[in-house]
């Protein structure tokens, strides 16, 4: 039982650090004029380039789960407020190609990164082999919402 306890303490830890993240997320938001949607949109557009891999509305569908004309709409309201810009495809041109501006980069970098600096700097106190079991403990993690967010998708069709 108590490594039972002892798991779900990690769990509730984890839930603990994701509603302090999504509560700050949310203040950027906010503060920002940004629908929470808006918001997952563009960490996915940074996280999809730092990954060294092109973003499509389609791609950015699929990410978020919406229909293609509320991406359109999403993608509209990042344009217009300066935080997206659409690209064709120089391989093919009917392919559209999305990117997070510049000034969006610095905007967030602006508000995160203090956060980002902070969380930097706690982990210098960890060794190489705990890094490794926190990468190895995330990487799990995010596997198992995952998994429940496709089976949860699966039993609403």
């Amino acid at each position: 039982m108590a490594e039972y306890d002892s798991r779900l303490d990690m769990v509730h830890r984890l839930r603990a650090l994701t509603l302090q993240l999504d509560l700050l997320g949310a203040e950027f938001a906010q503060e920002h004029g940004l629908h929470p949607t808006d918001l997952r949109a563009l960490i996915g557009l940074l996280d999809r380039e730092r990954a060294g891999e092109l973003a499509t509305p389609g791609w950015l569908a699929e990410h978020l789960r919406l229909n293609t004309a509320s991406v359109t709409a999403l993608v509209d309201r990042l344009e217009k407020a300066g935080h997206v810009q659409r690209d064709r495809d120089s391989k093919d041109r009917r392919r559209v190609i999305l990117r997070v501006t510049p000034a969006a980069e610095k905007l967030g970098w602006d508000f995160f990164g203090p956060l980002i600096a902070q969380a930097s700097d706690a982990l210098e106190t960890f060794s190489a082999a705990r890094l490794d079991a926190v990468r190895d403990f995330l990487v799990a993690m995010t596997a198992a919402v995952e998994s429940a967010r496709s089976r949860q998708q699966d039993t609403e069709h």
